[in-house]
């Protein structure tokens, strides 16, 4: 856990020594607390600013999305007892949340500041405006691709060296029986699937949000 530890502290340095070179944009990305995270769908492509992305990395790690995702991934483990090392208990369940934990904050401050190298931009742009099939078809599109300083859809390099690359260095800390490479591949499969699932949040959960809480 120690190393963990310190891969994300060696990995936040790599953001504020590069991020100083993004422009800030004329106008603010976001329109309300609701659409921090994405970008409009509508109107010029504005590039991120250098607080934008780490505001981007906290709300991946520290967002109520991420968080209640690993409880219940720690949860699911601890009642399939999986990993069979932290056994079946409440202490458990608190080093199976911090495992996941540690490897999200790993994945997304190296997506963010890698990214911030070339000008990737991490956060997921919505669609809202468009039929339903594009929409489904821009949650996938963009799991494996970002915009550019232009604003260019561009392979997402980043995320290709950071889903992967925080997997297989976790095997240096993770119990035996969870760090060889076939485990490191089956992280960083969930790690893809979990990033569609996270875009589709985005997409289509604001939409939904209003027809629940619109007073007819």
């Amino acid at each position: 856990m120690g190393k963990s530890l310190l891969l994300i502290a060696c990995c936040a340095l790599l953001i504020p020594t590069t991020v100083c070179q993004e422009t800030k944009p004329k106008q603010p990305v976001a329109h309300s607390p609701d659409d921090l995270t994405v970008i409009p769908a509508t109107g010029p492509y504005h590039r991120i600013t250098g607080n934008q992305r780490i505001e981007w990395a906290a709300i991946q790690t520290f967002g109520p999305e991420s968080l209640l995702t690993g409880t219940f991934s720690a949860g699911l483990g601890t009642a399939r007892n999986a990993p069979r090392e932290y056994e079946a208990h409440w202490d458990g369940f608190a080093k199976r949340y911090g495992m996941r934990f540690t490897g999200v904050a790993s994945s997304n401050v190296i997506e963010a500041g890698l990214g911030a190298l070339w000008g990737e931009d991490p956060r997921y742009v919505r669609v809202a405006q468009r039929p339903f099939k594009a929409r489904v078809a821009n949650v996938f599109v963009m799991t494996f691709a970002a915009r550019s300083r232009s604003g260019r859809l561009i392979p997402s390099y980043a995320r290709y060296i950071a889903i992967p690359g925080n997997n297989f260095l976790s095997n240096t800390w993770r119990v035996p029986s969870e760090s060889t490479t076939s485990d490191a591949l089956k992280r960083t499969g969930f790690g893809l699937l979990a990033d569609v699932a996270s875009n589709a949040w985005d997409e289509f959960w604001p939409d939904a949000k209003k027809l629940m809480f619109t007073r007819r």
